[in-house]
């Protein structure tokens, strides 16, 4: 898989196109990214591959924090938007979503 660096702008599109109806599986709320938080992610991207992550504390940092939890689990952030974030790994077991 390409690096964030390395996405295109075309394959951003499609992919924030699909996460416009998922729902928000991992929460980042009061504790802020902790082990938790990483582990919830990084399970998530495993089983879905694209996932919705909500701010529900330190929305003025939601960029900086997302930015972060891609680092950590080794994933693409797609977008940021208000207080949610996309982020996308793909896993080579399951069926590619586009």
């Amino acid at each position: 898989m390409p690096k964030s660096t390395e996405m295109t702008s075309k394959r951003r599109a499609e992919l924030r196109s699909q996460a416009q109806t998922l729902s928000s599986i991992v929460m980042v709320g009061h504790d802020g990214i902790t082990d938790g938080v990483v582990s919830a992610l990084d399970s998530a991207l495993t089983d879905h591959e694209l996932v919705k992550v909500r701010f529900q504390d330190f929305k003025e940092q939601t960029k900086d924090l997302s930015a972060s939890l891609a680092e950590k689990t080794e994933s693409t952030l797609v977008a940021t938007t208000g207080f949610t974030a996309v982020f996308y790994r793909r896993n080579p077991e399951i069926k590619p979503l586009v």
